[in-house]
């Protein structure tokens, strides 16, 4: 499968834009990454698409997008998914977003119904409540942990960076070439001060949304018809779910067309990030890609 990356053209600077298998002719995938993530979250996913053109950007403020200047936000996360599938002459696509990339893809859904072949959402997109006596950097910081901790420190080299990651209880048991890769591409800089690619800035803005908050609701409400939301049994920390039952059930009565499902024995990263999670990623897009039953018309 080739894999190739482009530069499109957005409000001030240019997006990199991950491309797999660019000639595929079934209905194009956008794929939408997590909010310290970039597009090598997908790789394995990818792979186990090949009749779809997968087309996944670094976002606004990561990866090779990540010099790119505010606004940040989910507004200006969708207008700018907007611009790379025009640049890429599609005028719809299955939406496939995980942790804050299903949050992006339901707003996406909301503003751009006539771009959406379908949705599916990736352990994400229902609101997390923040706790009353937390601030909004405590938070975060307490929602992602090692994920966030990194943002405000530096790495001699690739080994260094590698060994931080495969500390954190949800990669190091999982260790594999994807992941080896995906975290290889996210270390930027030269000398002995590397850091992340992802921009502080912008994931402390993009943090702030994940709450549901400007009328977030209403955009989960429409959704088009079967919604999938897979999830993981093990969150963030490869211990509780980030979403609790109750929570779930709740959302899937208010929003009927949602429709959650629970990937067995995967936490919040390898529910893409390892073969297991991404072929049942893989399988869930080709099923609402091929019933017609579920395809948003």
């Amino acid at each position: 499968m080739s894999r190739s990356s482009q530069q499109v053209p957005v409000a001030g600077g240019t997006l990199t834009v991950g491309i797999w298998d660019p000639e595929a002719s079934g209905t194009p995938v956008l794929a939408v990454h997590g909010i310290t993530a970039t597009h090598r979250a997908w790789d394995l996913v990818a792979e186990r698409l090949p009749e779809r053109r997968i087309i996944a950007p670094d976002l606004r403020g990561r990866g090779g997008s990540g010099a790119l200047p505010p606004p940040y936000g989910f507004a200006q996360h969708v207008e700018d998914l907007v611009a790379v599938l025009d640049h890429a002459g599609v005028e719809r696509a299955l939406i496939l977003g995980h942790s804050m990339g299903a949050f992006i893809a339901t707003r996406f859904a909301q503003r751009h119904p006539e771009r959406v072949a379908g949705v599916v959402l990736v352990d994400g997109g229902l609101p997390i409540t923040r706790p009353a006596d937390l601030s909004e950097e405590q938070a975060a910081a307490s929602l992602l942990g090692p994920a966030l901790e990194r943002l405000s420190m530096t790495f001699p080299d690739e080994e260094a960076y590698r060994a931080y990651w495969k500390r954190h209880p949800a990669f190091g048991p999982y260790w594999n070439a994807a992941i080896d890769a995906y975290i290889g591409y996210d270390l930027v800089g030269e000398g002995v001060a590397r850091t992340s690619s992802a921009n502080p800035i912008a994931v402390a803005a993009d943090a702030q949304e994940l709450d549901g908050r400007d009328g977030y609701a209403s955009a989960l409400l429409s959704l088009p018809a079967r919604t999938v939301l897979l999830l993981a049994p093990r969150g963030l920390s490869d211990d509780m779910p980030l979403f609790a039952t109750d929570t779930v059930s709740r959302w899937a009565r208010e929003v009927p067309q949602l429709v959650p499902q629970v990937i067995p024995d995967v936490n919040h990263y390898t529910i893409i990030m390892t073969s297991a999670g991404a072929e049942a990623t893989a399988m869930t897009v080709e099923e609402r890609l091929n019933d017609p039953e579920k395809v948003n018309s």
